[in-house]
């Protein structure tokens, strides 16, 4: 169906378009990011100008601050896509075995070519954020980049995120999220929701690219996914924005609620 229409699967261009309103809204985010798989993270570099190759080490060490002293020896990331940030916590915790795992078959097709072969254990599987097939408390830090905004149940993935991580282990969550400033913020959506969907219908994938500004309106204000992480049963938590708020670096310990307010 073209876009404009009821429940939309794809734009102009046939590129895949998901709309949350259709029932088939997971599986049409899945054919949206094999649909980009082979270019995604060159497209990323070019569309943030360069700034995504900052955000990811800034929230490792970010998490380096927020968390507890002791070994890291096993991590998880969610809809680990094509592994940017996956070989990344891989060289920043370089004794630790290090699970990526993601739902599109083509994005960890380019994830493992991407990933050489070394002393660091780095794995991959299929596995949707929403139903993890791990056990209970299974990893030290759970990790993903810009996953949360394409969830189509947010309270169940961030279940998902507490119960395979032990007492006291780390949830990182890195996303884009709206600026802090009024100002910069204007700027922002102009750039985002104009020039790059502009970008991505330039390279055959005009309905990527104009989902990815939609599906951040999706995403909870700061102070609300605050309290969705609360909900899932972390205390601990801590924000830092990035780059004035463009994104945000979500930290969040597994445990009780944290009475401080």
């Amino acid at each position: 169906m073209a876009d404009g229409g009821a429940a939309r699967t794809a734009a102009r261009d046939g590129s895949p378009y998901p709309d949350r309103r259709d029932p088939a809204f997971e599986r049409d985010v899945r054919r949206m990011f094999a649909h980009i798989a082979a270019r995604y993270e060159w497209f990323d570099h070019v569309a943030s100008v360069g700034n995504d190759l900052l955000w990811r080490p800034r929230a490792l060490w970010a998490l380096d601050r927020f968390r507890a002293p002791g070994p890291v020896r096993r991590v998880l990331d969610l809809g680990c896509g094509t592994g940017e940030l996956t070989r990344l916590t891989a060289r920043h915790f370089p004794d630790a075995e290090v699970v990526g795992v993601d739902f599109t078959a083509a994005m960890l097709a380019v994830a493992r070519r991407r990933t050489p072969a070394g002393p660091t254990t780095v794995g991959y599987g299929r596995a949707t954020a929403l139903r993890l097939p791990f056990s209970d408390g299974a990893f030290d830090v759970a990790t993903n980049a810009f996953l949360v905004r394409n969830l189509a149940d947010l309270d169940a993935a961030l279940g998902e995120m507490r119960r395979v991580l032990r007492p006291g282990g780390v949830l990182l969550i890195l996303e884009i999220t709206e600026p802090t400033s009024s100002a910069v913020a204007s700027l922002f959506h102009a750039y985002f929701d104009h020039v790059v969907p502009w970008l991505g219908a330039a390279v055959d994938s005009a309905g990527p690219y104009r989902y990815l500004p939609e599906s951040l309106r999706r995403l909870p204000p700061r102070p609300a996914f605050r309290d969705a992480l609360r909900r899932a049963g972390f205390g601990r938590v801590d924000l830092v924005p990035q780059s004035m708020g463009i994104v945000t670096t979500f930290l969040a310990e597994a445990g009780a609620p944290d009475r401080r307010g």
